[in-house]
């Protein structure tokens, strides 16, 4: 892809920004489907994660932007081979508002590169998983770098067999400056974060409202 065409879909993404974010309680969003099957949970991936104490956070949507590509590979494990980005562990559960699991949920993802580049030829750093019965979920992927008019972020689909789409973005706590001036960012949608001798571990609960 040509610095040309980059450059003018970022500018499509800074043209748009200022009406795209909606907050919604509960992910309040249209009830399209995602177009993968819901053939169940997968199998256990032993997390152990704790739910939160309460599943009532409202959780902001935001634009999927002019990058998005359906049907994407199923897997867990999005890092390529020749990557020199910084390693990431994305997990956590998807959630009723009743804070119940919710198991085969699909959660599907898609970033920019360790360059700011997305792959829209093919599916470089793009992929979708089923929770398990624990509602968990977790990707072994790469921290994105920002791009023009953008602070470092993780498009998310989300959505369970009986619940509403949810369609945001996920963001870097350690870049509180970048994510200033970026004007889709959202305090709601932080990663909680932390590093660890493996690379760096974002953990995001999903609560996602019936259909």
């Amino acid at each position: 892809m040509s610095k040309r065409t980059f450059s003018r879909r970022a500018a499509l993404i800074a043209a748009a920004a200022a009406g795209v974010t909606t907050l919604s309680c509960l992910a309040r969003t249209r009830a399209t489907l995602l177009g993968y099957p819901f053939s169940g949970p997968a199998a256990d991936r032993s997390l152990g994660l704790a739910p939160p104490l309460a599943c009532t956070r409202a959780i902001p949507e935001s634009t999927e932007g002019p990058f998005y590509t359906p049907e994407t590979p199923l897997r867990t494990n999005l890092r390529e081979p020749d990557t020199s980005g910084r390693p990431l562990v994305l997990q956590g559960l998807v959630l009723s508002p009743d804070c119940r699991p919710i198991g085969g949920a699909v959660v599907d993802i898609w970033h920019a590169d360790e360059h700011g580049r997305y792959d829209n030829s093919g599916f470089r750093y793009r992929g979708h998983q089923y929770t398990d019965d624990a509602g968990a979920f977790r990707f072994e992927t790469i921290r994105p770098v920002r791009y023009t008019g953008r602070t470092p972020h993780i498009h998310v689909k989300v959505q369970g067999p009986s619940t509403r789409l949810l369609t945001t973005q996920l963001y870097f706590a350690d870049l509180r400056d970048e994510n200033a001036r970026d004007s889709i960012y959202h305090d709601d949608l932080l990663l909680d974060l932390s590093r660890t001798p493996q690379g760096w571990l974002g953990r995001f609960d999903f609560v996602l409202a019936p259909a």
